[in-house]
């Protein structure tokens, strides 16, 4: 008994020292939400009405819904806005009584407002902000609990780019212990790095909401992708009550693994809190070890390399999904972009979705990331197609005086643990000339981006931008100094008149590669790179020859909704990638200029007159069904030596370099093409006639889906001929069947005309093909069948487990 005894209070002793589970709680907070679209006076009341109310899953955008309509504007897509209530009532989970209970939104555009149990939480304008409310004070422990938010996206022709209308991103409910870490309270930097060591600098703020003080022991540890700690630190700090306190700890990590686009390495990073022995809060980010530098005459340097940034800007949406993105389909279209060469990425022009940055640090891109499109004045919003008629003046701008700083605060605090982060832009073409800036030298010199005619004396003074800049880019560097802080600039014609470009420690040009040897030489210490660029060789070339100009960023990766022409345009077709994620021939053209690898692509256009060059932006298909004796302009997108074209056997010539041409008398049959290296052979490509539509052939990108996660699968749909060879002008209309546990998320052609229904059954081919958005709704097998009028059939059998 004795003994028993002795060994029950040595086993009590070992549990003493041994940390209690951590009190952080968090959940994804997605389902089970009511929806209303239009004002509902009163809802925000627990005891509303809302049985008649549309069941939704979050993240959820209204305006993709539709209908288009020309009343709308072409800026956003000719969809509409106004306004939407959302409603969840859910009872308090058990392990979050007697804890401090928030709220987190990762966006809702726009000017939303939240009540809980009828109480007023608060108001954020901005659609790209991410927030948090604290519920505790108005929560009931019995339950139910009432939690509405009201959107009011009114101003429909807000924006220069689609942004959808709605709660369009996650939502978390949070649980933390009175003493807790707080909303992006951990700060990660590494001030030391080298192949044998590196010094992690890690800053904590934390909060103590009890009523007494709080000793607390902070305990920071990094964790290699094996999990096992490579470097820990620990302070303990006395807190007082209803006070915040901070804590700096550095790490000593021996042998890095560095992250870099190539070899993206990832650490954990786990900060514990404890009071009294006993663990109160955790919190996990995923980290990296690496350096950056930019040098005014030698560019950009990654962990002491120099690195060219082949960068593309990109929106929000998905086409058909509208901004509600499940993360399969950006990790889809990063995949494609990592595979054209490119190694950065510019989120233009707000701050994106939380996982989309975590994509960035897995995956290996190099971020800018962006805050505002405009500051304290407003910029045109084409309402009746890009530069036609009178546009709209709404925007951010309306709230930017008072939200601005705040807003681009917590962007830099919310990603600044991001690895794939080397630079932050606090404003994108807020100097683009005479929209709404102006300055006398706009009446002189070479301007390529222009509103109006010359200086418009009318408009605001250039010379507003330089303490506004210097304003903003202090507010970055108060939230972290790690990274150099920079802007897109248009009109550098003009802002080289202002403190404007000598605030920034980076200064990007759009769609001024002319100005780069001469603004080089004239600003010597000017840190210059090309931060929107259009598509054509030399514009890559003023890159690639100069040292000192780092990055390009094309303008733009994927084709995005908005910013279109005039009706019926939906969408701007200026990308690498459709809608749909498909690669245009323009992605394959770039791949000849950023890669390295044997590629071969043809690409054919109705030739042009005689003379005329191939082509400073390829625009051609791949596709050899052409009328009967037309003139065709044949041009190989290569990274080979050598090119041979053949047609139906006979060789039309060997040419060199990356985009060799000829014009060819169409007969119809097969072309095809062999790349040389060394006169060896190392790439063949054909294109074929194809004949009548006959089939469908169906490509799931995966067969398992997460049921937990609500994974979704993407079907890529293509129309075939009796051979099987893809029929390039199709527009057959194809009906999608589902059983089992799914959802038809959305289907979408890349066709920037379509006004289909997005989440209808049936849609047209555009070009031939589809793509099919099915979400899992539960476990089990899901069948998904594909048909169109006289076609052979395809089915497919996922699973979701």
């Amino acid at each position: 008994m004795t003994r028993k005894c002795m060994l029950l209070l040595t086993l009590l002793g070992l549990l003493a020292y041994l940390p209690a589970p951590a009190q952080r709680q968090q959940q994804l907070f997605n389902a089970d939400w009511k929806f209303h679209r239009g004002d509902a006076p009163g809802a925000e009341q627990p005891q509303a009405d809302d049985r008649t109310w549309r069941a939704v899953q979050l993240p959820h955008d209204w305006s993709i819904e539709g209908p288009f309509s020309e009343e709308w504007a072409s800026a956003t897509g000719y969809l509409p806005g106004g306004v939407g209530w959302y409603r969840k009532a859910f009872a308090l989970p058990a392990g979050y009584r007697g804890k401090q209970v928030s709220i987190y939104f990762d966006g809702v555009y726009k000017n939303s407002e939240a009540w809980l149990n009828g109480h007023f939480l608060g108001k954020r304008p901005s659609g790209f902000a991410s927030f948090q409310y604290e519920l505790t004070p108005y929560l009931s422990a019995a339950g139910p609990n009432v939690l509405a938010v009201k959107v009011d996206h009114s101003e429909v022709a807000d924006s220069r780019w689609y942004t959808g209308s709605g709660i369009y991103r996650n939502v978390y409910l949070l649980a933390t212990a009175p003493v807790h870490v707080q909303q992006w309270g951990v700060g990660f930097t590494t001030p030391q790095v080298s192949a044998s060591a590196a010094t992690g600098q890690v800053a904590v703020a934390l909060t103590n909401a009890s009523a007494t003080a709080a000793a607390v022991t902070v305990t920071s540890t990094l964790l290699d992708a094996k999990g096992q700690a490579v470097a820990t630190a620990q302070k303990v700090l006395t807190v007082k009550p209803k006070a915040n306190g901070t804590a700096s700890l550095r790490l000593p990590i021996k042998n890095p693994a560095l992250w870099s686009a190539d070899q993206p390495n990832l650490y954990r990073l786990r900060v514990r809190l404890a009071v009294q022995g006993q663990a109160v809060d955790e919190v996990t980010e995923e980290v990296g070890v690496r350096t950056i530098r930019f040098d005014a005459n030698q560019g950009f340097f990654l962990n002491g390399q120099p690195t060219k940034l082949r960068g593309v800007c990109i929106h929000d949406d998905a086409g058909a999904l509208g901004v509600a993105v499940p993360p399969e389909v950006w990790e889809r279209r990063l995949k494609a972009l990592k595979a054209v060469g490119c190694n950065s990425l510019r989120m233009s022009h707000n701050p994106h979705a939380d996982y989309l940055y975590r994509l960035c640090d897995r995956l290996g891109f190099l971020v800018m990331d962006e805050a505002f499109d405009e500051w304290e004045r407003g910029k045109n919003k084409w309402v009746a197609g890009w530069n036609v008629g009178t546009p709209s003046q709404n925007g951010s701008h309306e709230y930017f005086k008072e939200w601005g700083d705040r807003d681009l605060r917590d962007m830099v605090l919310r990603n600044r643990n991001r690895p794939s982060i080397i630079m932050w832009s606090i404003g994108n073409e807020i100097d683009y000339p005479n929209d709404p800036y102006t300055h006398e030298v706009l009446n002189t010199g070479r301007n390529p981006q222009i509103y109006g005619k010359g200086y418009l004396p009318n408009h605001p003074p250039a010379s507003e931008m330089g303490p506004l800049a210097k304003r903003l880019v202090a507010v970055v560097k108060q939230a972290d100094a790690s990274r150099p802080v920079t802007a897109a600039l248009a009109g550098v014609v003009m802002s080289n008149f202002t403190d404007y470009p000598t605030a920034l420690d980076l200064v990007g040009y759009n769609y001024q590669e002319f100005r780069y040897p001469e603004d080089h030489k004239q600003y010597p210490q000017r840190i210059i790179y090309g931060s929107e660029n259009g598509m054509a060789p030399a514009a890559w070339a003023a890159v690639d020859s100069n040292a000192y100009v780092s990055a390009q960023y094309l303008w733009t990766g994927i084709d995005y909704l908005g910013e279109a022409g005039k009706w019926p345009q939906r969408a701007n077709g200026a990308g690498l990638l459709d809608l749909a994620g498909f690669p245009k021939p323009e992605y394959y053209f770039r791949q000849s200029l950023w890669t390295s690898a044997p590629l071969l692509y043809l690409a054919a256009a109705e030739a042009p007159a005689v003379g005329a060059p191939a082509g400073r932006r390829p625009r051609g298909t791949a596709t050899w069904n052409w009328p009967v004796a037309s003139q065709v302009r044949v041009v190989a997108y290569t990274t080979n030596e050598a090119t041979e074209l053949l047609l139906n056997g006979q060789s039309l010539g060997k040419k060199a370099g990356r985009l060799p041409a000829w014009d060819v008398p169409y007969a119809a049959g097969e072309l095809r093409a062999r790349g040389y290296r060394n006169n060896q052979l190392v790439s063949e490509t054909v294109l074929k006639t194809a004949g009548p539509p006959a089939a469908l052939q169906i490509k799931p990108d995966r067969n398992s889906l997460s049921a937990k996660a609500q994974g979704l699968a993407q079907i890529e749909v293509q129309v075939v001929d009796q051979a099987g060879k893809p029929v390039p002008d199709d527009a057959t209309e194809i009906t999608v069947t589902l059983t089992g546990p799914a959802r038809l998320l959305g289907i979408e052609s890349g066709d920037l005309a379509s006004h289909e229904t997005y989440a209808a059954p049936r849609h047209r081919a555009h070009r031939g093909r589809l793509l099919v958005y099915v979400q899992a709704t539960g476990a089990g097998p899901i069948g998904v069948a594909l048909g169109a009028p006289g076609l052979a059939g395809q089915a497919v059998a996922l699973r979701a487990e």
